[in-house]
């Protein structure tokens, strides 16, 4: 590994670290995901960050995020950092889910700790549906423990 291969693993670690924060200030809920999402630019610097349950109870994380960057035309170069895979379908029928909002956001990398388990949706393809568009996904499976750690009051079957 090079040490510029090393300080971008550094840079995505620390935004991910900043991602699993948002998630503990989420409000607590026995039916949903406690999740944490950043944005940053094609230069590391940071675009909006959002959490889950931030502006109303049925707010997704990248949703909240996604939210404050309407039509930004900085997203097509963007990272999205996100505690858990985004949905592919909602449990709430009237929001759209946040693997098509990015998809319509223009966002090309993603980065998660951990796949959304069955505990509500049955079947969530959200990384299949991004690899499926072109959109870069980066797994961080070292990472899911902690970024899990907040949802442990929920059965993560």
């Amino acid at each position: 590994m090079s040490a510029e291969d090393s300080e971008g693993l550094d840079s995505v670690r620390r935004r991910m670290r900043h991602a699993i924060e948002l998630a503990r200030l989420c409000p607590k809920s026995p039916g949903a995901f406690s999740v944490g999402a950043v944005i940053v630019d094609e230069n590391d610097i940071e675009l909006a960050h959002g959490y889950s349950r931030e502006t109303d109870e049925k707010v997704h994380a990248e949703e909240s995020a996604l939210n404050k960057l309407a039509d930004d035309p900085r997203l097509a170069h963007a990272t999205l950092y996100s505690t858990l895979e985004p949905c592919s379908q909602r449990a709430s029928k009237d929001r759209v889910p946040c693997t098509d909002r990015i998809l319509a956001a223009g966002i090309r990398r993603v980065v998660i700790a951990w796949r959304e388990p069955s505990t509500f949706v049955a079947d969530c393809v959200g990384v299949e549906k991004l690899r499926e568009h072109g959109v870069e996904v980066i797994e961080l499976p070292d990472m899911a423990e902690e970024a899990m750690s907040m949802n442990r009051h929920l059965e993560l079957g």
